[in-house]
């Protein structure tokens, strides 16, 4: 859908701080990306994305359907910043090279702030999950 090329053009994040490479569905509702995990990533330790890293993908992935949504309306894109993290469970960290699919999902929206529920997956296998409370700057 939106190609790597594109990518920053939906995110506040910028190189080297970007963990998604590559937005694949995106609706009102939901939006999914995909991440090639690479040695120069600055959250790769020990050759695995580390669990800061997974948690950035969930909000990166977040942030990048919103600003599909935000351009495809017309709208400015606007930035958000982590306000909790609920429920996170982290099974396994992905190796260099390993591709992630992250798919995440708005499940309430007030005022200026939006709740979704997030999982990453590799190779069919559950990598992470957690609600992510994000506040929405004016």
């Amino acid at each position: 859908m939106v190609s790597p090329e594109n990518i920053l053009s939906l995110i506040p994040q910028g190189p080297p701080f970007v963990m998604i490479d590559q937005l694949v569905t995106c609706d009102a509702i939901s939006s999914s990306t995909t991440l090639r995990v690479s040695a120069e990533n600055v959250l790769v330790c020990n050759n695995q994305l580390s669990e800061a890293g997974l948690i950035e993908n969930i909000a990166q992935t977040a942030a990048a359907g919103a600003g599909y949504m935000a351009k495809k309306s017309g709208s400015q894109i606007q930035i958000g910043y982590i306000g909790a993290i609920k429920n996170l469970e982290i099974t396994d960290l992905p190796k260099v090279g390993d591709v992630i699919n992250t798919e995440v999902t708005i499940t309430n929206q007030i005022f200026d702030v939006t709740i979704v529920s997030g999982k990453i997956e590799c190779e069919g296998l559950m990598l992470a999950k957690c609600e992510m409370k994000i506040f929405i700057k004016n």
